[in-house]
């Protein structure tokens, strides 16, 4: 018996060995995400998500693990970029509109790998329309596997739904930002903290993309842009628009509807999900509806600018592998991501979390299929930062046919003027930089209220002084010469 019982703890010892190396010879794909719809990451329920989805991926045969790491939204920035420069990261989200390691960032610093030869054949690339796959490229080269959601760009005004109930507001009268005025004067009234909430964001990029294609798809550069009605590069500064809108900006923060808090970045991205406002901003999706959810509470949406299709437009989210991934992590990562895009079992978790914790499947009349409820504040993201929409269930305030909306969306936009032109800044990156640089200072302010409407023209003139002096129209004749060769071997 003795004997027995010592071979049974040998083999079990043994067992116990090979499982580990067997874990241990497993590819590990360093995954580095931000969190948008919670204030912070609950680190442990990660790391519940992150062992349920390999534990799926190892029922599926694979020979590589996932290890997640989640910033909130506001630090994510500095955070990511840290664990960048330390190659502490192999598969990397990011968007075109992200600071410091946006697309237009990450491709001259090379810091990303050209994963244009993995691509064919893959499940990944199969996932997706081929010219999605074009539309994102760099120098006619693949670099980033965007998310598949809404890739085209347009704006929309929303309000709560309660506070349109309660004032009977007729959204569909409004066709220009100043139509708001009688609506942001009822809120006013009411003592509502942020009558107009800009969710600290500069505005003039997005409510003007029906005069201008920004194409460097930064606000913080938004100076530079080609006219829709000329079809030539300008100074956007100096058009009436930009002070028209700072001066509307400017009226409506001396009559209360504008808060400092917007202009001091005091606001934040769970902000959306109070009642302090009444007001904002909202990037145009097929199903709009997906707000309620983010926001706990009931929204209604008014188009306000055009939908484009640009050079950037489909990175508004996006993955990429980095440079410094082995070629064996960046071969599991087009792997995994493939997975992820096709698998609607991950897709779901790596989205919404556990079952039954962080999220419930649920098939309410009149749903033909199962749809998601979220009710976790531990884990919980959305669609258009993790996966495709074509695989992650719909949520139970959306359509059953959600994926074809998406589809038609897509298809249903104008294509910009730039579209397929990208800006190589490093001739001229000092200028460049020095530029954005001053984009806090002057245009954030400007763009946020926080300069009076009759100070509007002294301080748009110094801000074009500044950006002169710190190079602006070096930037500007190079952005010119750029575009126009572009534009002639079309």
């Amino acid at each position: 018996m003795k004997k027995l019982v010592s071979l049974v703890l040998a083999l079990t010892m043994l067992l116990s060995v090979v499982a580990f190396a067997h874990a241990e010879d497993k590819v590990e794909i360093r995954l580095t995400r931000a969190l948008f719809n919670l204030a912070t990451p609950d680190t442990d329920q990660v790391k519940k998500v992150e062992d349920a989805i390999n534990a799926y991926l190892a029922e599926l045969g694979k020979n590589y693990v996932v290890r997640i790491t989640e910033y909130g939204s506001g630090e994510y920035t500095d955070k990511a970029n840290l664990a960048l420069a330390n190659n502490e990261i192999d598969l990397l989200w990011t968007a075109s509109w992200e600071a410091v390691i946006g697309t237009n960032d990450l491709v001259p610093k090379n810091a990303v790998k050209d994963i244009t030869d993995l691509l064919p054949g893959t499940a990944l690339y199969g996932s997706m329309a081929e010219g999605q796959w074009e539309a994102t490229k760099y120098n006619g080269r693949n670099y980033f596997i965007p998310v598949y959601k809404d890739n085209v760009e347009g704006y929309d005004i929303m309000f709560r739904k309660d506070l349109v109930d309660e004032f009977g507001w007729d959204i569909t009268s409004v066709k220009t930002l100043a139509d708001l005025e009688p609506m942001l004067a009822d809120a006013a009234s009411k003592g509502l903290k942020y009558p107009f909430l800009t969710q600290k964001t500069a505005m003039f990029y997005r409510w003007y993309i029906g005069s201008f294609d920004f194409f460097t798809a930064d606000a913080n550069t938004n100076f530079f842009a080609v006219s829709r009605e000329t079809g030539e590069v300008v100074d956007t500064i100096l058009t009436p628009e930009y002070a028209e809108f700072c001066k509307l900006m400017g009226d409506w923060a001396e009559k209360g509807y504008i808060s400092e808090d917007e202009a001091n970045k005091v606001t934040t991205d769970t902000t959306t999900q109070s009642k302090d406002w009444a007001i904002s901003w909202w990037t145009d999706i097929p199903v709009n509806a997906e707000a309620n959810s983010r926001y706990g509470q009931e929204v209604v949406m008014q188009p306000i600018a055009p939908r484009y299709a640009h050079s950037t437009s489909a990175l508004g989210s996006c993955y990429c592998i980095t440079a410094n991934a082995t070629d064996e992590v960046a071969a599991a990562a087009i792997d995994f991501m493939g997975v992820l895009y096709t698998d609607s079992k991950l897709a779901d978790m790596y989205t919404f979390g556990i079952e039954g914790e962080d999220f419930e499947y649920t098939q309410e009349e009149g749903q033909a299929i199962k749809h998601v409820t979220q009710h976790s504040d531990k884990y919980n993201h959305s669609m258009w930062e993790s996966a495709s929409a074509t695989v992650v269930t719909p949520l139970n305030n959306e359509p059953d046919n959600k994926a074809d909306l998406y589809v038609d969306f897509n298809g249903g936009a104008e294509t910009s003027i730039a579209a397929g032109f990208r800006f190589d800044k490093t001739p001229v990156e000092a200028a460049y930089t020095a530029c954005a640089n001053l984009f806090e200072q002057y245009g954030f302010q400007l763009e946020n209220g926080a300069i009076a409407p009759d100070a509007v023209d002294a301080y748009i003139e110094q801000y074009q002084a500044e950006l002169d002096a710190a190079g602006y129209q070096d930037v500007l004749a190079e952005f010119t010469r750029q575009f126009n060769e572009w534009k002639a071997a079309q």
